[in-house]
């Protein structure tokens, strides 16, 4: 027998769809509730190796942990990264199957990954009591209806619910509301039970009169409305956000334990990935960080970050045409602190070899490391363990590029010594290591070091966890969820369905 299900989609990106997909699984989860995420079809540069070495969104790695389970492909089957404008790279399962434009990709291609997208929700379903979809982008992308497998064509196959949720903040979320109802076909529409108001400042009973109304016009209920809450999107897909950054700032009011603080730079390169690597960095107090994208601005920075992105050659050019570049190469000299990750790391070594990525063939590094770097077509997708400055340190690898250090000390080394990853030489790093900073012991340790050698009084707090406040925000997330929505009826859809008889609002859908 099938679990219950919920298709969680949204009047616009970044509406709040991951949040609440995660609000309402820690909810599940605390009530004993057996449940499991899944996201059919994702766009980001934001990802993650699951243990078994699959490539999934880091939306859905959250989302998990929110479920208290291990992520694995099937939550997230379809992830696309985008490498331009027009084409990404297609992850399929967890591994890359190539690189395809937005009009193949939507002209053909995604029709056809309908099938697996559904064998992974029944897989789910048979597995689990409850699945908690999240759409992407908004179910009423009318020129897509017909490829779509992530939102309605997801929620027609699988006979889920529809909860659509809205961005209040933003403005607009009546007309929102009803339009995205109106523009769906008189099929879509009866699976789409109401609405779930996001972010909201002030007094719910103003907002009352209005959602009264909107019943009346659509025949559907609000199933709650959420509060504005600071910092409250981790993990996100859409945009550029420190998604640990704010909650931690606010939830931590300890003062540093040093006498000073400590300024993080980190350069806002095109098609960063994986930014969420220095909110592990932002959660020690006394830490602060902020993204830059002038030379000026490194100027008071004790540490800079080069962070991951999705084209090293594209990056390391724009690194050039804004200055950046020379700035860096000085402050190496300087032996002032920096920090590359994954295309950072590439991007400080002495040149690149790309037929791959950006197909430029051999291009200059910066030349700060003594690292060669050769993209292969095979992405490099593992979850290693090792050793730094002392401490055992864990991380995930998502890259193409493999890379040659010819001198240096070795960064990251196994427990008899011998070099795992990565190079420093002075006071420069790199690595291809994501979420290695998340290992609280080699933070503190690699935060003494940064400070010591930028003449900073700061001191680490010995009791920051990362893994505890990323615990903290996810119940916080369930919190909402709880305190803000009408939980029975929401189990009553994840159980039963939508609701039967719903009414039909025109125009719908264009034939």
């Amino acid at each position: 027998m099938s679990g219950g299900g919920l298709l969680v989609a949204g009047t616009t990106s970044d509406a709040g769809k991951s949040v609440v997909t995660a609000g309402i699984c820690r909810w599940l989860v605390r009530q004993g509730v057996k449940v499991a995420p899944f996201k059919a079809q994702n766009m980001s540069l934001n990802s993650f190796v699951t243990r078994e070495g699959a490539e999934i969104g880091r939306a859905q790695a959250m989302q998990a942990q929110a479920c208290r389970i291990e992520p694995t492909a099937l939550m997230n089957p379809v992830l696309l990264k985008p490498g331009g404008e027009q084409s990404s790279q297609v992850v399929l399962m967890g591994r890359p199957v190539g690189e395809l434009s937005a009009r193949g990709y939507h002209g053909g291609r995604q029709q056809k990954l309908l099938g697996t997208v559904l064998d992974c929700l029944a897989e789910l379903r048979g597995t689990y009591d409850a699945v908690i979809c999240e759409g992407a982008g908004s179910p009423a992308e009318i020129n897509l209806r017909r490829t779509d497998i992530v939102n309605m064509g997801i929620a027609r196959n699988a006979g889920l619910p529809v909860l659509v949720v809205g961005d209040i903040d933003r403005g607009g979320v009546f007309a929102s509301f009803f339009g995205t109802v109106a523009l769906l076909s008189p099929e879509d529409q009866a699976l789409v039970a109401g609405f779930l108001v996001n972010k909201f400042r002030g007094d719910v009973g103003l907002l009352e009169p209005g959602l009264d109304m909107l019943h009346g016009l659509t025949g559907r209920r609000t199933y709650g409305v959420l509060p504005f809450r600071h910092g409250l999107g981790i993990d996100e897909e859409d945009g550029l956000r420190v998604s640990l950054r704010g909650t931690v700032r606010e939830s931590n009011t300890a003062p540093p334990v040093g006498e000073d603080v400590l300024r993080v730079a980190v350069c806002a390169v095109p098609l960063m990935s994986n930014f969420t690597d220095v909110d592990a960095l932002a959660a020690e107090p006394g830490v602060v960080v902020r993204f830059v994208d002038r030379p000026e601005e490194l100027a008071d920075a004790d540490l800079v970050v080069i962070p991951g992105t999705r084209g090293t050659v594209r990056a390391l050019e724009w690194l050039r045409e804004r200055g950046l570049a020379d700035a860096l190469r000085r402050r190496a000299a300087e032996q002032r602190p920096i920090l590359g990750v994954c295309g950072g790391f590439q991007i400080l070594g002495e040149h690149i070899e790309d037929e791959v990525e950006s197909r430029r063939g051999h291009v200059e590094g910066l030349g700060v490391l003594p690292v060669r770097v050769r993209f292969a077509r095979e992405k490099t997708l593992t979850r290693p363990v090792g050793e730094a400055l002392g401490e055992r340190v864990e991380g995930y690898e998502i890259h193409h590029g493999v890379a040659s250090v010819e001198g240096g000390e070795a960064f990251i080394s196994d427990d008899e010594g011998h070099s795992l990853d990565g190079c420093r030489v002075g006071q420069t790093w790199g690595t291809h290591w994501h979420g290695s900073l998340e290992s609280d012991g080699f933070r503190r340790a690699f935060l003494r070091e940064v400070a010591a050698a930028a003449g900073r009084r700061f001191v680490p707090a010995g009791d920051t966890s990362f893994a505890a406040l990323r615990e903290e925000q996810l119940d916080r997330l369930g919190d909402l969820i709880e305190q803000h929505a009408d939980t029975d009826a929401l189990w009553r859809l994840i159980e039963s369905g939508a609701p039967q008889g719903l009414p039909f609002i025109p125009p719908g859908a264009p034939a």
